[in-house]
This record gives C-alpha cells, sequence and structure tokens, in this order.
C-alpha cells in the first residue's frame, strides 16, 4: 500500500467549507487576522507530518443567493477574507518541513507581478510553496475589477495557458543557475550574461522584462490545480501536479481520477507523477460514541442558510428560487461547472434542495466522515483502494481542534499501518513529495521548454 499525502485545507477568514461553525463556543477563527492563529496552525500540521497546509481564496462574494451578499456576511461564509499569501512567511518561519499551497487567480492580476510574488515566497519558505492555478467563476469578482462580467468559462482556461506559458518563462528562462556570484571582492552580484530579457505578445498578455527575482529553490513552484470540467481537466494534464477533486464517493471519484491521469499522458506526461487528493472532513474521537457525540454537538452551530448560498454561487443558480421539491434545472451558467454537473446531467435522478440540505450535515454540500481513529483509518485506506486517489485535503470543522484531533489520534494509526509517513523527506516540497535531486519540474513538464540551455 502506497502512503497517502494529507493537507490541511483552509481559507485565511472565518467560515470556509463547514459554515456556521465559527459559533461554537471552542472555534477559533474569528482569531483569522491574529498571525499566531496562524503559526500556531501550521505548527501542528507540522507535528502531524502533513505535507501541507493549503490556503483557498476568492477575490469576490457569494450574492447569487437570494440576489444579495447579505446571507453569506451575515454568516461570514469567505467574507470577510484577507490576502492567503500574507501569512506563509510567519507559518514557514516557525516550521521546517511544511508546505504551503496557496490559490491565486489568473484572471485578474498581471503574471509579472505574481511571479515575483511567488519566487518571493519560494526562496522565504526554503522552496515549500505551491500555487493553485485557478481562473475564477463568481461575476461579483469581475465586477469588483471593473468588468461587467466575468470571462466565459474555457476563455479563462485559454487566457491561463497563456499566462502560465509567461511565468514558465520568467521563472524557468530569465536567469541562468549560476548567475548570481556574490562577488564581494570583484563587486559583482550578477552576471549580467546570464541574465536575459523575456518577452511574450499573445492573445491575452504581453510582456517583455527581466524576472525581477534570481532563481529560486524550486524556480516554478510546486502546481496544483483543481478544475474539474472538461477544459479543467485537459489543463490539469498538461500542468499540474497535484489536483484536488471534490468527490462524495470513491466510485464518483474513479473516473474522475481515471480520465486525469490519461489527459497527463495525453500530453507527454505518462512518467510524472500526479498526485490527485480529495476533499474530506473527519470527525473523530477516541471511541466511536465520542465522535458521535462530537458531530452531534458540531451540528447545533452549522449553518445550512450560509451552504445553501455558497452553493447557489459555485453552480451560478439562485437555490432560494426553488421549492424544496422542485428539481432543480439543468441550466448553462458561467460559474463552476463540475459543481453544477454534478446536481444535473451526471445526477442519476433529478436533484432537489431538500437533497441537498440533507446533505449539510455541518454546514457544507458534503457529508462528514465520523469515527474512532481505526474507523477513520480504514475509510481513509478504502478511498486510496477503490478510487485510486493519492491522499486528502482535510476541511476544517471547529478550529484548531479539528486539525489537532486528527494529529494526535489519527495520524499514529495510519502511521502503524505504514499508510502515512512517519517523518519528512529531505528537500524543496517538489523534491519531498516526488523525489529527485533538486526540486525542479521534469523535463517532461511543458515548462522545461522555456529554459535556457547554455551552448
Amino acid at each position: 500500500m502506497k502512503t497517502m499525502q494529507i493537507y490541511a485545507f483552509d481559507m485565511n477568514c472565518v467560515g470556509h467549507i463547514n459554515h456556521g461553525l465559527w459559533t461554537h463556543p471552542r472555534d477559533q477563527s474569528v482569531r483569522y487576522t491574529d498571525l499566531d492563529y496562524w503559526t500556531d496552525l501550521a505548527i501542528t500540521a507540522e507535528r502531524g507530518k502533513l505535507d501541507g497546509l493549503f490556503l483557498a481564496d476568492i477575490v469576490g462574494v457569494y450574492d447569487v443567493y437570494k440576489a444579495s451578499p447579505a446571507p453569506t456576511i451575515e454568516a461570514a461564509a469567505q467574507i470577510p477574507v484577507n490576502d492567503p499569501l500574507i501569512p506563509i512567511s510567519a507559518m514557514a518561519h516557525v516550521t521546517k518541513h511544511l508546505g504551503f499551497g496557496v490559490t491565486v487567480n489568473t484572471t485578474y492580476e498581471p503574471p509579472f507581478l505574481l511571479a515575483r510574488r511567488m519566487s518571493t515566497l519560494d526562496h522565504l519558505t526554503k522552496g515549500r510553496i505551491g500555487w493553485n492555478i485557478v481562473t475564477g467563476y463568481l461575476d461579483s469578482a469581475a465586477r469588483s475589477m471593473g468588468l461587467e462580467r466575468q470571462p466565459d468559462h474555457d476563455a479563462r482556461y485559454d487566457a491561463a495557458e497563456e499566462y502560465l506559458e509567461v511565468l514558465y518563462k520568467l521563472w524557468e528562462g530569465s536567469w541562468d543557475d549560476d548567475a548570481v556570484l556574490r562577488d564581494r571582492t570583484g563587486r559583482i552580484f550578477a552576471d549580467p550574461s546570464k541574465v536575459r530579457t523575456v518577452s511574450h505578445d499573445g492573445h491575452y498578455h504581453k510582456m517583455k522584462g527581466i524576472h525581477l527575482s534570481e532563481p529560486s529553490p524550486q524556480r516554478t513552484p510546486l502546481l496544483f490545480q483543481a478544475g474539474a470540467s472538461a477544459r479543467g481537466q485537459d489543463f490539469a494534464g498538461k500542468h499540474a501536479e497535484c489536483v484536488f477533486i471534490a468527490s462524495a464517493t470513491p466510485q464518483a471519484a474513479r473516473p474522475i481520477v481515471e480520465g486525469l491521469r490519461q489527459k497527463a499522458g495525453e500530453f507527454g506526461r505518462g512518467s510524472d507523477p500526479l498526485r490527485i487528493l480529495n476533499l474530506l472532513t473527519v470527525v473523530v474521537g477516541r471511541t466511536e460514541k465520542e465522535a458521535r457525540d462530537k458531530l452531534e454537538d458540531y451540528r447545533q452551530y452549522s449553518s445550512v442558510e450560509a451552504s445553501l448560498a455558497h452553493y447557489s454561487s459555485s453552480i451560478g443558480i439562485d437555490l432560494s428560487q426553488y421549492g424544496l421539491d422542485e428539481p432543480i434545472e439543468q441550466l448553462t451558467t458561467n460559474a463552476n461547472q463540475s459543481a453544477l454537473a454534478a446536481i444535473t446531467k451526471q445526477a442519476a435522478k433529478p436533484v432537489t434542495v431538500r437533497q441537498i440540505t440533507e446533505q449539510m450535515v455541518l454546514g457544507s454540500r458534503m457529508k462528514p466522515v465520523v469515527g474512532s481513529p481505526e474507523q477513520i483509518a480504514d475509510h481513509l485506506q478504502m478511498w486510496i483502494e477503490e478510487a485510486g486517489i493519492d491522499g486528502f485535503n482535510l476541511a476544517r470543522t471547529v478550529a484548531p481542534e479539528s486539525l489537532a484531533d486528527f494529529v494526535d489520534l489519527v495520524v499514529p494509526v495510519l502511521q502503524e499501518r505504514g499508510l502515512f509517513k512517519a517523518d519528512y523527506a529531505a528537500g524543496p516540497l517538489r523534491q519531498k513529495l516526488f523525489g529527485g535531486e533538486n526540486g525542479r519540474l521534469t523535463a517532461s513538464h511543458p515548462a522545461a521548454v522555456f529554459r535556457h540551455i547554455r551552448t
């Protein structure tokens, strides 16, 4: 049995996936503006040998439900939300091995500036940074950025393809590995002959310049992606090293997993490892009864209303306009196509709002896994075997106790079974996960063609 990868999934906000739980008396997520909150979380994650702490992000608000942002503002459903990159330097400072993933939207930020920010984080974390590439799905974000509406779904991915080409040119091709000399005696910090201007003149992006950062440990950060639409899977197959999915069952996940691996092969990356991680919420107790009691305690504080507001924006349909038992129509929207397809064309029979709310045990649209440490370990092992995935993205419930519970109760059982590493490997994040010598992208990755080869 292969060892699994596990990430703590979070967001620089109060309410992330399981809405309403910030009202629980033990929850501390209201301290999200306190840097100590984040450094303590990172220390806990590293104590459990977790592969990383992953910070999601959005740059809009959920305002489709009831045609207003009021329900999400009231419930703190991913609003207010702060920049996810800012806490990472501090979390890296208090840890030595923990990886960090961060979501940044390609639609609203020039690639030249993002290239420097990610290189800076790669330096400061000593090569432990990963980037989750997203194109966005909220019209509210587009309006906030001065547009009437967001670009069409596939056009956002077309633009992201160009965006990555610009970044690859900057990260991989602007500076030679030996360009920086730090020669105090000769008074030469870097050799100009080994630093070059890169240019791009495309349909969506134009630039000409020298990358402002010297080569970082990984150069290109570890690349995450979470698109599950057909276009998103094409994009992931070409570029991603780790892919996040959110399937409710292993049976639903298996064809997605197989499709992603097939896509990677079609892009000539069959020999590259592709890690696929499924979203999961875990409620664990020392015994099954303790876990069930904990779940019932948590349920008192969950918010179905906030979850419906989140879901409405995800699929681009105002669920408040439907009766409880009225089937949701198969409409075409410009939002999250995979989330919409899951309850329409991919559903075995028409889905109603009542059926959706019945799934919302803890204020999210995914039921939690509940049980003793051994039962949770059994469930995770079953997912690995039946879905063919490589690991999990663990959504928080009551913070930070849900992470501490997993670290203290579940991780030791997984380690005893040989399902999870006993300690971290050496090197940058990519090297820890995939091996190799230097933590750089493989030669078969599309970024490699932009490396400058000196003759």
